[in-house]
């Protein structure tokens, strides 16, 4: 159950206890937690419920079957056909381990005209071997060996099977068939695009992890991230039939983590050898064959079909995969079939509201942008063979100036100079090189019993936790200043500085002990005037926000497969991939680097001193190290920034710092009018009106005029929030008021 929903159960549950309480005014007292999104599923839900006439039987006819392997192995699939289909039509096809859709899932849905499904499509979701009613054996990210080995079964070989028994058994389709999924379903998209059918004519992979080992959900540059891949394992592996959610003790799982001691614990006192994906961390260390097999770029080649790469800035669990995807198939694209697309969006935001992530707004709902002027596009091109093949190579969305730019190639490579960006003494950070007068180092004491919380606490389970999400967003300020975290800034600036492409770390650093983590963090830090964002309540003055990180695990320096101790005490030179962005620091905010040894408990603690397997370390390998980072001018440690000298900014750019963001698109005359009336609950009148291309309110004699934030939620210059919401049949029935003192008001339209 979504965040939102599970805290305002209680809530509906007393609301519509009597059916004349709907007419009632409600005046509610925020928590602090329940955000805007809270309250539109509120309103939502009130709209649903006002509805007068039950839902219609559905747009899609359900249907479930069980389509056989070469195998003999059957695997669980939902089909759903348009009950009005009057032509053939292709075959949208995704292939998940999470479920597939209940018979009930669609049950009064219509597609709306923005909605993919009005393009006209035959959906069909199959759960894969050894998930829910699928059978066989369920194997995590398993390795594609058909591709050596004819008589093997694995997901290339399920995708085909499936795919010939659509096209020859699904009543008129029309012989093409189009694969798109996020996570784990783009990584069975990727898996498909191996061998595909003559049948599959496109591919859309979205936040598909690469490599387990170098950069994606379990690992990144070696280091294991220990509560994504101790609760994703949990979840996948506890039970076949459903997705398990392990249950902590305690509300901080930093403490549990903490208080759980070295990792060999977890399978000592929780697991017991029933999960095999643990068992497989703790045999394989460091990147041997078993993690190569399962790197996806040790099979892609020349792109087989045209095939679409999606990734988020802020995707806290799958960033790097479609980035290095891409990278690895434009290599030998010579039919260009391989397009690039990334977005301002944490995991799978691109499939909701994309107007903002935590308390940055982008001025406009990106998500939406991506599915109306891209996935649609590229969907109905390649299946249905409407519109035009004009596209872009690289469309991404540039934050800071808060607009779309397409490129030629991703990173571009015409206008882009490095620049280095060095630490320096006293926490400053400068384009100008150290000099040999500047005092060579900063250091701190990293201790393993101490470790720095990736997000503030308590922090809660990645799932269904509410902040996994946004906490790539969050501010980093809760850190700085711990004595375990150097912060360099620079001053404010006083032109805008774009970088377009690939962030590099050169850090020189030693510790006292013979292993050690490093975290950089590239930050844009808010000018000091920058205002309130009244829709999270947050402050942005001086917000500190993360726009790229990485971590290296220094046994894995020079190789992720052959690790080796850290000299102790000797600087070494650090070469970290922060990965590839399109960002715009504005004049007068600042840029900022942290650097830190310990990001706990999403990255499991180093122990500090060289063990073979880390997996295996007991309490008495952890120790604490004091770390140097060395700013001198024979050891500069600096950033590498791909800046962007072509890029203009225009003045009126949107600000992320400086929220309300008005919409930048225009609303339709037509919408804006259905937002006209007057809406009531006791002794409580309201009166909406349209002026030329905007709305203005009448409340109690006070008038002001409305700006659009999204196509539903406004603000008065006063910060105060209105959204409206409609029903099912598009009509505006409610409008949720939000001011200044947090207090919330629903009120309904007067018919």
């Amino acid at each position: 159950m979504p965040f939102s929903q599970r805290l305002t159960t209680g809530f509906f549950r007393s609301l519509f206890s009597r059916d004349q309480e709907i007419k009632e005014m409600i005046l509610i007292k925020r928590s602090g937690i329940l955000s805007s999104v809270g309250l539109l599923a509120l309103l939502l839900q009130v709209c649903a419920f006002a509805q007068s006439q039950p839902p219609s039987q559905g747009y899609f006819k359900y249907e479930k079957v069980m389509i056989p392997m070469r195998d003999g192995v059957k695997l669980e699939t939902v089909i759903l056909t348009p009950r009005d289909q009057k032509e053939a039509l292709p075959i949208y096809f995704s292939r998940t381990p999470y479920g597939v859709p209940k018979g009930d899932a669609f049950a009064g849905f219509h597609p709306d005209a923005t909605s993919v499904y009005a393009d006209g499509y035959i959906r069909v979701v199959q759960n894969i071997r050894g998930r829910f009613e699928s059978e066989g054996e369920f194997e995590m990210v398993r390795p594609p060996r058909s591709l050596s080995n004819p008589k093997a079964t694995d997901e290339v070989t399920d995708a085909w099977d499936t795919i010939d028994w659509l096209v020859k058994n699904v009543p008129n389709n029309n012989g093409r068939v189009g694969i798109a999924g996020t996570s784990y379903d783009g990584w069975l998209v990727m898996e498909a695009t191996l061998n595909p059918h003559p049948a599959l004519k496109a591919a859309v992979e979205q936040a598909s992890p690469e490599d387990m080992f170098a950069n994606d959900d379990f690992h990144h540059n070696g280091a294991f991230r220990l509560s994504y891949g101790f609760e994703y394992s949990a979840l996948l592996e506890t039970s076949k039939t459903e997705n398990h959610d392990f249950k902590f003790d305690r509300g901080d799982t930093y403490d549990w983590y903490l208080t759980l001691g070295a990792l060999s614990n977890i399978d000592a006192n929780y697991f017991h050898g029933s999960i095999p994906t643990w068992d497989n961390f703790v045999k394989h260390p460091n990147r041997d064959a078993f993690w190569r097999e399962r790197a996806l770029t040790t099979y892609v080649g020349e792109p087989k079909l045209p095939i679409l790469h999606v990734s988020g800035w802020w995707d806290q669990e799958d960033m790097v995969g479609p980035q290095t995807l891409y990278r690895a198939m434009e290599e030998r694209d010579p039919n260009h079939r391989n397009f690039f697309v990334a977005g301002p969006w944490n995991h799978g935001q691109w499939s909701g509201t994309g107007l903002s992530l935590g308390p940055i707004q982008f001025g406009s709902d990106t998500s939406e942008y991506y599915r109306q002027k891209i996935y649609r596009k590229w969907l109905a091109y390649w299946l249905h063979g409407k519109g035009s093949s004009d596209f872009p190579e690289a469309q991404v969305f540039q934050t800071g100036s808060n607009r779309w730019e397409s490129y030629d190639a991703w990173p571009p490579r015409n206008g882009i100079a490095t620049r280095h960006l060095y630490l320096q003494p006293s926490g400053k950070l400068s384009f100008d090189a150290p000099t040999s007068a500047t005092k060579g180092y900063d250091e701190y004491v990293s201790d393993p019993v101490h470790p720095v919380p990736y997000r503030p606490r308590p922090v809660m389970p990645t799932y269904p936790g509410p902040e996994w999400p946004v906490w790539l967003v969050q501010d980093q300020v809760f850190v700085d200043g711990r004595h375990d975290v150097l912060t360099f800034t620079t001053e404010p600036l006083t032109e805008d500085v774009t970088i377009t492409g690939n962030v590099v770390a050169e850090l020189f650093a030693s510790t006292s002990g013979t292993d050690s983590d490093w975290i950089v963090k590239l930050i844009d830090v808010c000018p000091a005037d920058a205002t309130h964002n009244p829709a999270t309540r947050q402050p942005m003055a001086a917000f500190q926000l993360m726009v790229n990180s990485e971590i290296l695990r220094g046994r894995f320096r020079d190789s992720l497969s052959d690790p080796k101790a850290v000299p102790a005490n000797e600087a070494v030179k650090y070469t970290i991939d922060l990965h590839s962005n399109d960002h715009v620091f504005r004049k007068k905010h600042r840029i900022g680097i942290q650097v830190q040894s310990t990001w706990f408990p999403v990255y499991d603690r180093n122990p500090q001193r060289y063990v073979p397997n880390i997996f295996k370390a007991t309490a008495s390998d952890y120790q604490k190290a004091t770390q140097r980072v060395y700013h001198s001018a024979t050891q500069p440690s600096a950033i590498l920034l791909p800046v962007n000298g072509g890029n203009h900014v225009p003045g009126e750019a949107p600000d992320s710092c400086y929220p309300p963001m008005k919409l930048q698109e225009k609303i339709a005359l037509a919408k804006l009018d259905s937002y006209v009336g007057s809406y009531s609950g006791p002794n409580f009148p309201i009166t909406i009106t349209r002026r030329d291309d905007g709305l203005s309110y009448d409340m109690r004699g006070e008038k002001a005029d409305l700006f659009p934030v999204s196509e539903t939620t406004f603000f008065t210059k006063d910060n105060w929030e209105f959204t409206f919401a409609s029903d099912g049949n598009g009509k505006v029935r409610a409008l949720a008021i939000r001011d200044d003192s947090d207090r919330e008001i629903v009120a309904f339209r007067v018919e």
